[in-house]
């Protein structure tokens, strides 16, 4: 007797679903292995906005933070923004202890290096600052395999120098904030030394002296001795 060929044929269906299965699994291996793999991110720190002297040189301050060990891999990348502009222009690039200055560049030949990735730093310096300076200058870094970054962007004010603030309005928020926390924190202080003391006063007469709302009577003794 020969088998059915519908029986066969279910045997081939169910040998084709075993080899359609394959390449499933083979993904959820993939997919697996990629969500073990954490890429944690480079977070760039700069201040908002600086305002320099016309003429004078500009360090602009890029630090980092990374989980990885700061490797060879690792590089650094400026780009200017000129105010008004609406397009950024790549100035200069950093990597394997070497610079490399843009071409055709409003600050060509001014740019020099002023950090160290080995702590983090990630600054240059620009000398002779220009009116034409003045924009928005980005602080990118990679550091792989942390490579998922937000870019760090000061806002430079070129000025002259009658016009520079006296403070930076950083500086100025953080004293206004200093001197509020200090009083109030000296306020409670003294509120609570107050109240400890009032409570002081209340515990002693209680234990020591007459109740509050008492006072003390001395009899009045006749000539004989014997009290009135």
């Amino acid at each position: 007797m020969r088998a059915p060929r519908g029986g066969g044929g279910g045997w081939k269906m169910a040998a084709g679903g075993g080899s359609a299965g394959r390449p499933c699994a083979a993904w959820l291996l993939i997919a697996a292995a990629l969500t073990a793999v954490q890429v944690s991110a480079v977070e760039v720190i700069t201040p908002e906005e600086m305002f320099v002297e016309n003429g004078t040189d500009a360090k602009l301050p890029c630090t980092f933070t990374s989980l990885e060990v700061i490797s060879s891999a690792a590089s650094v990348s400026w780009s200017f923004q000129p105010e008004g502009a609406a397009t950024r222009i790549s100035f200069f690039y950093y990597s394997n202890g070497k610079s490399y200055p843009g071409k055709d560049i409003p600050f060509k030949d001014r740019i020099t290096w002023a950090g160290d990735l080995n702590k983090k730093d990630a600054s240059i310096t620009i000398s002779n600052m220009q009116f034409r300076d003045n924009g928005t200058y980005i602080c990118d870094v990679k550091n792989p395999p942390d490579i998922v970054v937000k870019p760090g962007e000061i806002r430079v004010r070129v000025v002259e120098k009658d016009n520079l603030p006296a403070f930076p309005i950083a500086t100025v928020a953080g004293i206004a904030i200093g001197t509020v926390t200090g009083l109030s924190s000296l306020i409670s202080i003294v509120v609570c030394l107050v109240i400890r003391k009032n409570n002081s006063k209340k515990r002693y007469s209680g234990f020591f002296g007459l109740p509050v709302g008492y006072k003390k009577i001395t009899p009045k003794v006749s000539l004989w001795g014997f009290p009135n």
